[in-house]
């Protein structure tokens, strides 16, 4: 017969699960506190799964302490000191379910269950206050804790109303609520005052209401030309963190200055009560000290939170009304801080750019950008913890083909975790530079500018001019000609560039032009095959010109590492977030796959001059999936033969090449339609193709919604 197991035994046990658990929850508001708006700017994998584990582990924590300590309220006989404080400990994990100001949601899904979220806290809240009930009466600590309990329950209120205000629904509601107000920018002050004002528009772009910033009529100049490409991208990154704040934290409502100060002010009457008042003799000293950190590290983080809130950029936009105010005046030079800025580096160790180095907390995003190229993804050489990954999905992947088991694993849906862990080892990260970014801003301004010259050509092809003897040059109404229709017809043909724009600017002799209408004559590519081809073509033409001397020329330099960049991280899209680009193309039989040995053999092939037509083309109908991905590489590889054998394009290669990749990224943020993908990067260190998107959205070319 086993013995029981002693009262006093299970009472130490059960008293320490509930000072642990109780800690562990104090500890998980402050992770999630100090990191959470770290995220935004960071990027790292680890950080992101670290505030996720805080977040979903803090509900679980503290609803388990509350459980744990209405168990022993129930079970004990006779009131206590001890079990006093236990009573009191309860409001704490109350206010510890409210969560910390600066994050009520890792992503956008989590803001629609607040009704789920209101329901649970609800419950939680009653079994606080039975807990409570059930030490009266004589309880020794009443007025503490009930002091705690309302701090507890306006931090749970402002958790749900954020929640439900940043609700897609309601979030669009109040959209339209804000745009039926006047809206102006002031194009004359500083990017923070220009930015929070544009961003009351840019709600508009976020929730659909309209495609583009030209499509509202908003008071003032609506060019966007008018910034240098530093500020702009200063404006964006602002708007985006507005976003953020808006949809990810309490900031909506917690600038009710009432309820701020009737919860901080509970909870240090509720101290000062208890240290002043209460009589502590008999209580156990590590309790007391347990009591104490919870009352102080409560005092101390909604500090923090208050500091957090006030000196962010929607206490700005709230004040910019009054941007001659000590308080606006203090907040925008916190904010200037956190400021893009750049740092002096070098390319192959003598041209000299700067690179994003905004100190890490105070990013208000990543500035980095990935990179995935198909050559060495495919590639054995590396080092550490990239190549221990790649062999066991390399080997993994034979075992898999061997065994011929894949129809059984693809019913578990593990048929491509192996070829998903050797292609996310690829990737790279570099930081994004301001030259990159500076050649970005001036190709889609550029773009811009050529809208505006079809929107008054089309505007002066309403008249028809007639040469009269008598009077002269007159103007006749022309009313069969539309001029919305002209408009509609060449902004069409712009948006619709995948590149052939840039080479009949820059082949000025037609030549390469006629090379690709010839060979692209039968094959129309899609948008992604127009990826595959050009990304396949940056890479033959980079492998090759790294055998040859270093670039003197500065331009050409740069040019050249541009197209790099931008080819790699157009791969890393097109594969690893295909849905930002508006890809339903199945990645399983692709090139970037390890099974056939053509698609990657065929790149390591070209860049030695080995690949032939004949050899990858498809010959069979089993074939037939391969042909899309065989053709890019093939005309690839004549492209770059046609490049180098024109001895007047020899200079303007790769100045052809990138221009030609700033087209495909402008192609495909002009034709984005995945606004809620570009939201839900604002919370994950956010990407440079959102940055792409706003920017065209300022210069208005997205493509309309109602022409979809």
């Amino acid at each position: 017969m086993v013995n029981p197991i002693p009262e006093s035994v299970k009472k130490t046990w059960d008293n320490w699960n509930i000072r642990g658990v109780i800690l562990f929850s104090l500890l998980l508001q402050t992770v999630l506190i100090l990191l959470a708006p770290l995220r935004k700017g960071m990027g790292y994998k680890l950080i992101i799964l670290l505030i996720w584990s805080a977040y979903f582990l803090a509900d679980s924590a503290a609803t388990f302490a509350i459980g744990l300590i209405a168990e022993r309220a129930t079970n004990s006989q006779t009131p206590t000191k001890s079990n006093e404080l236990l009573v009191l400990w309860a409001p704490f994990l109350l206010l510890h379910l409210g969560g910390p100001d600066t994050i009520t949601a890792v992503a956008l899904e989590d803001n629609e269950l607040w009704l789920r979220q209101l329901f649970g806290l609800i419950f939680q809240a009653g079994f606080t206050f039975y807990v409570f009930l059930l030490s009266l009466p004589g309880n020794k600590l009443f007025v503490p804790t009930i002091l705690v309990f309302i701090a507890g329950i306006i931090k749970c209120f402002e958790r749900t109303r954020a929640m439900y205000l940043a609700s897609w629904e309601k979030f669009r509601e109040s959209t339209i609520i804000e745009l039926a107000k006047d809206v102006k920018v002031n194009q004359g002050g500083d990017y923070l005052q220009v930015a929070c004002e544009y961003f009351q528009i840019f709600r508009g772009v976020v929730v659909d209401l309209f495609s583009n910033f030209t499509d509202f009529p908003f008071e003032g100049p609506s060019s966007f030309g008018i910034f240098g490409p530093e500020d702009a991208l200063r404006i964006i990154e602002v708007e985006l963190n507005l976003v953020y704040e808006v949809l990810h934290t309490k900031i909506q409502v917690t600038h009710s200055v009432t309820l701020r100060f009737i919860c901080f002010g509970s909870l240090v009457a509720a101290l000062s009560v208890f240290y002043f008042q209460v009589e502590k003799h008999g209580l156990n000293d590590f309790d007391l000290g347990v009591t104490y950190t919870l009352f102080l590290g409560g005092i101390a983080l909604d500090v923090i939170s208050f500091f957090m809130g006030n000196f962010s950029e929607w206490t700005f936009a709230a004040l910019r009304n009054h941007h001659k105010s000590c308080i606006a005046r203090i907040i925008r030079w916190f904010l200037n801080l956190k400021s893009s800025k750049w740092q002096q580096s070098r390319i192959g160790g003598k041209h000299e750019v700067f690179v994003f180095a905004t100190p890490f907390l105070l990013r208000r995003w990543s500035g980095s950008v990935s990179g995935l190229s198909a050559i060495k993804a495919h590639q054995s050489k590396r080092y550490g913890i990239d190549k221990f990954f790649q062999f066991i999905a390399i080997n993994t992947y034979r075992v898999i083909k061997f065994v011929q088991i894949d129809k059984i694993i693809a019913c578990f849906g593990l048929a491509d975790i192996a070829s998903e862990i050797r292609i996310k080892t690829s990737v790279s990260q570099g930081p994004l530079t301001k030259e990159l970014w500076v050649f970005i801003f001036g190709e889609i301004k550029r773009k811009a500018k050529n809208a505006d010259e079809i929107r008054g050509k089309a505007e002066s092809g309403h008249y028809t001019e007639v040469n009269d003897p008598e009077v002269g040059t007159i103007k006749i109404p022309n009313f069969a000609y539309d001029p919305e229709a002209e408009i509609r017809k060449g902004l069409r043909k712009l948006f619709s560039a995948k590149g052939d724009c840039t080479l009949k600017e820059l082949d000025t002799n037609g030549d390469l032009i006629q090379f690709v209408e010839i060979y692209f004559g039968e094959v129309k590519f899609s948008f992604e095959e127009s990826i595959i081809f050009w990304h396949s073509a940056t890479d033959f033409l980079y492998e090759e010109t790294a055998k040859e001397e270093e670039i003197s020329d500065e331009k050409t330099c740069n040019d050249r590492e541009f197209s790099k960049i931008l080819s790699d991280y157009m791969m890393y899209l097109l594969v690893l977030k295909p849905t930002m680009l508006n890809s339903l193309l199945d990645w399983e039989p692709t090139m970037l796959n390890s099974k056939p040995n053509f698609r990657f053999e065929a790149l390591r092939a070209a860049t030695t001059g080995e690949l032939s037509s004949s050899r990858y083309s498809p010959a069979t109908t089993a074939e037939a999936n391969r042909s899309i991905y065989s053709m890019p590489l093939d005309q690839a590889k004549r492209i770059v033969d046609r490049l180098h054998s024109l001895d007047y394009l020899k200079d303007k290669k790769w100045e052809i090449v990138s221009k030609v990749w700033v087209e495909l990224m402008s192609y495909a943020a002009c034709h984005s339609r995945a606004t809620r993908t570009h939201v839900q990067q604002v919370s994950n260190g956010r990407e440079l193709f959102t940055f792409v998107w706003v920017l065209m959205a300022h210069f208005g070319l997205v493509e309309p919604i109602s022409e979809n």
